[in-house]
């Protein structure tokens, strides 16, 4: 367990999950811009558990373009979007971008005669290699076996590209599937992950990277230009995976319209990519009406904090067994996040002494967060998170660094470094972007060893106001933000904050932290709603004061998250699983949207699968499964 301070937090939005009554009460914003992405169109799509998710029946597709049309949304094209996003011209309100992946042939016998129809404009990404797949060579696509009738010709490709109605974009070449990641082997999308070469037992350097992204994303635009005349002004990234590095290559191909997946907004003229809202599961034109009306929409987060520490494990085979107990508990709750820790800290004092995942200045204990990470996210379905110190660590190379306090006392602070000297930011920088180069996350949480004490040696900082100081933490945390986005661009920020600045203001001067600037700085804060930890009586009276503080402030219902203990470090003690239920429920029915608890403790069912469920987890329907 962790000693006196530490906690953890959570962000964010979750995936197009099973929908609260939270999240449908939302009033419906009609966005400026939606970006729908398409796959294979067919016939014989099923209504249930069709062997490609991503399918969409073509009376489905023709009912979408039915309802777009009658409710006023225009159907714009890439020259449009292209225009606007580079400040000549404007959209149309209420537009629409329809793209659609992977060149399947589908597109151009069920989808290109819908476009004539409709006059719609759409884009098409098309992947060389699948394309060019040799006469009698087959592979797996979405559950079924192709060959290369599944796909474009480029002479279909030529004459729906010289028709006005299709932009042809780059899906790549041969990036469109999974990379060796880990040690463990588990599969990263190609384009947006280091490979892990596992006969050397190393990454690829950036280097490496580089040039492989470069030769592929050449050769995909070389040959769209060959058999078109058109060199291709966009690219759809994989799986929509991709990081800064291989933007800027892609950008330097020509390529300068780069689009993902995601539910996010879309957002013009920044330079950034563009998120596209993925059509999946055969979904119904008013589903479809829904989800383009609530694309703004915050869904409730219910986060879970894990110790990396405890699925770690010298034997494999008992690492192996905590890891598949973790993600048998985790899918069985359902919650939307998982906050996971990325270093670590057997010694629980909250420090940095080894981590786990490749990096450049700390032991690495075990190349695991990946793993795990990875299982987590493609198994159970939630978005994990990495959990990181911000000032706590010892480098071994770094014993002259400057500190805050020294050494701490039994049970006080945490050993924390200076967070003014250059070598202690760049040192700490460099971790956290091995940790985005290397690993998968959706994203970043402070932990809450990120404090001033004014009796600090704050050095430069000395004579800053308690704001100046609050703020000059932030900013360091946003470099390290700014680093990791080199990586992992779409990773959102979270971060832990005591109780006592939120109920008295004035503890700002020995914390450095704020609420006001925490909400104004992150995707979401994390408050410590946990009363032992300042001494103070555990009592549903607290929490709700606490709520009452929180709501108060401009903007914080969205961007809050009430953390509660499992777990009680004065007394040493397990909280009762009823106790935690009932602290939940109280700060609900005040308001408060977003919930989460640490420690899991997955190991010992603490807290009670079946009692914590309820109030954790995200479905609609979080009860036991029937029994077998």
């Amino acid at each position: 367990m962790r000693p006196l301070l530490s906690t953890l937090a959570l962000l964010g939005l979750t995936l197009l999950a099973p929908l609260s009554a939270c999240a449908q009460a939302v009033t419906p914003v009609r966005p400026n811009l939606v970006v729908l992405a398409y796959h294979d169109v067919r016939d014989d799509v099923g209504l249930d558990a069709d062997r490609d998710p991503d399918a969409t029946s073509t009376d489905h597709l023709v009912s979408h373009f039915e309802w777009l049309k009658e409710n006023g949304y225009h159907i714009v094209s890439f020259d449009q979007v292209k225009d606007a996003a580079e400040g000549r011209g404007t959209l149309p309100p209420d537009a629409v971008l329809l793209t659609f992946d992977d060149s399947l042939e589908s597109f151009y016998t069920r989808v290109y005669p819908l476009l004539k129809a409709y006059r719609y404009p759409a884009l098409q990404a098309v992947v060389g290699s699948w394309m060019d797949l040799p006469d009698g060579k087959r592979m797996p696509y979405n559950g079924s076996d192709c060959d290369r009738s599944c796909f474009l010709t480029w002479d279909q490709v030529s004459e729906m590209q010289k028709s006005g109605l299709v932009e042809i974009a780059s899906h790549s070449y041969a990036l469109h599937q999974g990379t060796n990641g880990n040690p463990q082997g588990n599969q990263m999308p190609a384009a947006a992950y280091l490979q892990y070469d596992a006969s050397t037992n190393r990454y690829e350097t950036e280097a490496e990277y580089i040039a492989r992204v470069r030769a592929d994303l050449s050769k995909s635009a070389d040959e769209i230009a060959a058999h078109t005349g058109v060199h291709p002004r966009a690219i759809a990234w994989p799986y929509g995976a991709y990081n800064r590095v291989g933007k800027n290559i892609a950008i330097g191909l020509g390529m300068g319209v780069t689009f993902s997946l995601g539910d996010a907004v879309p957002s013009l003229g920044t330079g950034g990519t563009i998120p596209r809202l993925l059509v999946s599961g055969n979904i119904t034109a008013n589903r479809l009406g829904w989800l383009i009306r609530h694309q703004t929409r915050v869904d409730p987060t219910r986060a879970v904090q894990v110790d990396l520490d405890y699925v770690y494990d010298p034997d494999p085979a008992q690492q192996d067994r905590n890891l598949s107990k973790l993600l048998d508990r985790i899918k069985r709750m359902h919650p939307s996040q998982v906050w996971l820790q990325a270093y670590a800290d057997p010694d629980g004092d909250g420090v940095a002494d080894a981590v786990y995942f490749a990096n450049r200045h700390l032991p690495v204990r075990s190349d695991l967060f990946s793993r795990v990470s990875w299982q987590l996210r493609t198994r159970a379905g939630v978005r994990v998170y990495a959990w990181m110190p911000v000032l706590a660590f010892r480098f071994p190379d770094g014993k002259d660094l400057p500190s805050l306090a020294g050494e701490p006392k039994p049970g006080g602070d945490h050993f924390r470094l200076a967070p003014y000297d250059p070598k202690v930011r760049q040192m700490i920088g460099d971790v956290y972007e091995d940790l985005a180069m290397h690993t998968d996350e959706a994203g970043v949480l402070f932990s809450d060893d990120a404090y001033l004490r004014d009796t600090d040696q704050l050095g430069p900082w000395a004579k800053n106001s308690p704001a100046q100081n609050t703020q000059a933490l932030i900013d360091f945390t946003l470099e390290l933000t700014t680093r990791m986005k080199k990586w992992r661009p779409q990773l959102l920020t979270a971060r832990n904050l005591f109780a006592r600045p939120v109920l008295q203001p004035q503890a700002e001067a020995w914390t450095a932290q704020s609420l006001p600037a925490f909400i104004k700085a992150y995707d979401m804060t994390a408050i410590m709603a946990m009363p032992q930890l300042d001494q103070q009586s555990d009592r549903i009276k607290w929490y709700k004061n606490l709520v009452a503080k929180v709501l108060a402030q401009p903007g914080a219902e969205d961007r809050t998250l009430f953390e509660f203990a499992t777990f009680n470090w004065r007394t040493k003690k397990r909280i009762e699983v009823g106790d935690i239920n009932d602290r939940i429920r109280a700060v609900q029915a005040m308001g408060a949207r977003h919930i989460g608890y640490y420690p899991d403790d997955f190991l010992h069912n603490h807290p009670d699968l079946e009692s914590i469920r309820p109030f954790i987890s995200a479905s609609d329907y979080p009860y036991p499964e029937p029994a077998r």
